[in-house]
């Protein structure tokens, strides 16, 4: 396989083809509307209340189903393809990839905007491969949950989504932190027409509500770029630099400096995760959005907070972010949310509103293993990072199966459905434990490491957060009780539909991950290792070089 893709020049052209392919596909799919798609079927006709109005949340007055005028098709199958060629073209980066190399692989870089320093440069390590092979996984699975989900502006609904898989593989890979910038915008942007168009009845308040909360920590943090790109400036041209690796290798601000800009990038990536009390967002949204918005939202974009944290708040502010009391409050915020979020998801009578706060829970595990700063606890909240994207994305879509066929989330609609839906029912069990960390399962592997690498560092944070564990297991184990096997006493759902084939196979993949992971993590674990590593030693050298550079009287820039 290498030998293949060497011959192809695969190392060569692989990151820009990823961040084009979905653009492209968005391209065909406006140009196909605008070329007659729209009127393509028959003649267009009012959506019945239950398809259009509570799958689309639109006016039912007033929209048109587009899967029944057939409308929808091309789109559906353009967007489906290009996120199918996505991922099988991404497939490559696994055994390219060499876990041995420490350096940046498959690097590009060309000059972008040299007036003002700014490149397009891009590259990846151990932890970003995996985040782009998640990415690149889910966006197929979130196109196939939608297949029935979204009937009315389809063609914009997975235009949308498109741009936003380019938005979020930018994020992973961006060298350059304008670009990374750049990036962080793109995927904004999309989501909040999404849950804005495509939500549900609250949708307008929860997109805003999303756009708000995260555009103020983007323009803090854009202050903090350019504020740095200014100290890396050229002498003698005055052309800023915004180049990760210069920056991380030349560029030292004070102590003052540096606890501002690094609370710039704090307030950013702190409302993505979102951590605690920053997360007031996050339930709305989830509840809101539709299933492949929840399904993107929670698997992926929700880790683009923690990463920005790995990639560049903790490595290029390592004094302030490693400040015994900048740690501490971060920590305690950390565990606050791991413990508030399962206590709060218990009392939740909406299933997926449980499962959103389950997400500030497991973020807080993340949080946690990040700045413990062991090798083992990082590795872990690298781990738990690609768990919760596969647990938790499926815990999602399956909501999305059964509120298809029920139009409704309250677990209290529900009761004993097992004997009606069995598949449904064992697909939800394995995902639920899966979630709760059962040992076998994906869930288990990243905690683990998360509490054995902060026990050494941090011991009674780490003890304060063992508890959630038993709270996870608590809100989870009762809710699919009362779901799935508690007295069956609503008769409207005897007649409930179990998993037909396309929804079997949008969890196969899932299924495999939940117990491949479980059961034989490590090659996830090795290609990942330097990454860790080298994060651990980055920011310990660059802590400790800071503090000697001022403790010697030494001008930082």
């Amino acid at each position: 396989m290498n030998g293949f893709l060497t011959s192809v020049g695969y190392d060569r052209w692989i990151l820009p083809a990823l961040l084009g392919i979905p653009l492209l596909g968005a391209l065909v799919i406006w140009l196909q509307a605008a070329l007659g798609g729209r009127d393509a079927g028959a003649a267009p006709r009012a959506a019945p209340e239950e398809s259009a109005a509570a799958r689309a949340g639109v006016d039912p007055r007033t929209a048109v189903d587009e899967i029944a005028t057939g409308v929808a098709g091309p789109a559906r199958v353009i967007a489906l393809a290009t996120f199918i060629v996505e991922f099988i073209v991404s497939l490559g980066l696994w055994p390219a990839f060499d876990p041995a190399d420490g350096r940046w692989q498959f690097p590009v870089d060309i000059a972008w905007i040299p007036s003002w320093g700014v490149r397009f440069t891009i590259g990846i390590d151990g932890m970003a491969l995996m985040m782009i092979l998640l990415t690149t996984l889910i966006m197929v699975l979130a196109s196939l949950g939608s297949w029935t989900y979204i009937r009315t502006r389809t063609h914009s609904f997975y235009a949308l989504m498109l741009v936003l898989t380019t938005g979020m593989l930018g994020v992973f890979m961006s060298l350059d932190l304008f670009l990374f910038y750049v990036m962080w915008e793109v995927m904004l942007v999309p989501m909040y027409f999404i849950i804005g168009i495509w939500g549900g009845e609250n949708r307008l308040y929860a997109s805003l509500k999303f756009f708000i909360y995260t555009m103020v920590g983007s323009m803090l943090m854009l202050a903090a770029i350019v504020y740095i790109g200014l100290a890396a400036r050229n002498p003698a041209t005055g052309i800023p630099t915004f180049s990760y690796d210069y920056i991380l290798q030349n560029v030292v601000v004070s102590p003052t400096a540096a606890l501002w800009l690094f609370g710039a990038f704090f307030m950013a990536f702190a409302v993505k995760v979102p951590m605690f009390p920053f997360h007031t967002w996050l339930p709305d949204a989830h509840v809101e959005a539709p299933t492949a918005g929840s399904v993107v939202l929670a698997s992926i974009m929700l880790k683009l907070g923690t990463f920005g944290f790995l990639r560049l708040a903790v490595p290029l502010f390592p004094s302030a972010a490693m400040n015994e009391t900048v740690r501490s409050i971060i920590l305690g915020l950390a565990v606050i949310g791991i413990v508030y979020g399962a206590l709060v998801s218990m009392v939740q009578t909406d299933f997926k509103k449980l499962v959103a706060y389950s997400s500030v829970s497991h973020l807080g595990f993340v949080m946690l293993g990040i700045f413990a700063l062991t090798v083992q606890s990082v590795q872990g909240a690298l781990m738990v990072m690609i768990n919760h994207g596969i647990s938790t994305g499926a815990l999602f879509l399956l909501i999305g199966m059964i509120y298809e066929r029920r139009h409704s989330r309250l677990i209290e609609a529900y009761g004993g459905i097992a004997r009606v839906v069995p598949m449904f029912a064992a697909l939800l069990t394995l995902v639920s434990l899966s979630s709760i960390g059962l040992p076998g399962t994906n869930g288990f592997i990243g905690e683990f490491l998360v509490l054995i690498g902060a026990f050494k560092t941090v011991p009674i944070f780490t003890i304060i957060a063992t508890t959630a564990v038993i709270f996870a297991a608590a809100y989870l184990l009762w809710a699919i009780q009362r779901i799935l096997f508690n007295a069956f006493t609503k008769p409207e759902n005897e007649h409930l539909a179990d998993l037909n084939p396309r929804e079997l196979l949008i969890m196969a993949p899932l299924v495999v991950a939940i117990i491949w992971l479980g059961v034989y993590p490590a090659p996830v674990l090795r290609r990942m290792q330097l990454s860790a590593e080298r994060f651990v030693t980055v920011v310990q050298g660059r802590a400790t070089s800071q503090s000697r550079v001022v403790s010697t009287g030494e001008r930082p820039r």
